[in-house]
């Protein structure tokens, strides 16, 4: 077997640096969604995250997205079902239910992504997977499982489901198949200019439910608070997050980027240390123990031996 071209292989190098990165961007999204709870209702939050992201992307890919423009058309639907699982699901979907469930299930929920993605490319891929890798994926969902339920195996036992964790559950899953969905329907289009048609069908999907919200409950204010969170969300979650998950997806394949998820309770934890003056406790360094290590074993691909 041939080498893979140097390119590749820088590619391949900063994909599985960005597996440490991306998280800390995803979790940024959680953070925003508890800060705005109380004067940014959920779909419109969602709405004007991905409307500034499709912006954005639009004017920096004008070029490209007006000479494929023909190719556009013909994967109409599938930029709409991808729109609808990560932006209407996972984004409006997230927001409603972090409002009536507790941050121990989510973690705990959102740990089961990972397993989907695998599971889900094993199935329309047929990718294998070796010894090192399924003793790296156990360590990582090991490493959550102390996180989420903070040292004590009790706790499963004393674990309570509501509609919120039912909607996470949803959106866990939808994220599962967007993972895989990105890989099976590839693209003539670049990562960002990609993006920016996911998110312009997104954003057209949440319209007519942010319409009725805006009825319900009324539109949120335009003052400094409002602009400067959804400035956040646009760059942060919204263009950092899911532009640098597409690349991975790209050069790593859905499994080994779905991984990147079981950081998400120890970068959580880490910034609500750092913003909030939360403890990071014993359970949080035992939790990264594992999880760092794991993700290594699962996504690290030894170089072959030379003669």
């Amino acid at each position: 077997m041939t080498a893979p071209p140097a390119a590749t292989a820088r590619e391949q190098q900063l994909a599985q640096i960005l597996l440490f990165i991306t998280p800390a961007m995803f979790t940024t999204n959680m953070v925003m969604a508890r800060a705005t709870a109380d004067f940014i209702p959920p779909v419109a939050l969602a709405f004007w995250r991905w409307s500034g992201v499709f912006l954005v992307l639009a004017l920096l890919c004008s070029r490209e997205l007006w000479h494929h423009r023909a190719a556009i058309r013909a994967d109409a639907r599938q930029y709409l079902m991808l729109g609808f699982l990560g932006m209407v699901i996972c984004g409006a979907g997230v927001y409603w239910g972090a409002a009536s469930t507790t941050a121990t299930n989510i973690g705990l929920i959102y740990a089961t992504s990972p397993v989907i993605i695998i599971l889900l490319s094993r199935i329309w891929f047929g990718e294998a997977m070796s010894l090192r890798q399924g003793l790296g994926t156990a360590l990582a969902l090991s490493g959550v499982l102390v996180i989420v339920l903070r040292g004590d195996i009790g706790l499963l036992l004393s674990l309570t489901f509501s509609l919120g964790d039912l909607l996470i559950l949803i959106a866990s899953v939808a994220w599962a198949v967007y993972a895989v969905l990105l890989k099976r329907w590839p693209s003539r289009l670049g990562i960002n200019a990609r993006l920016a048609c996911i998110t312009g069908a997104g954003a057209l999907l949440l319209l007519p439910m942010l319409a009725v919200e805006t009825v319900l409950t009324g539109a949120p204010a335009l003052d400094g608070r409002t602009l400067l969170a959804i400035i956040t969300l646009v760059i942060v979650p919204g263009i950092g997050a899911y532009g640098t998950y597409g690349y991975m997806t790209k050069h790593l394949g859905p499994s080994k980027t779905g991984l990147m998820l079981y950081l998400s309770p120890i970068y959580t934890a880490l910034m609500a240390w750092a913003l909030l003056g939360e403890s990071f406790a014993f359970y949080h360094w035992i939790g990264s123990a594992l999880v760092l290590p794991g993700l290594y074993l699962a996504t690290h691909k030894p170089q072959p031996e030379t003669a």
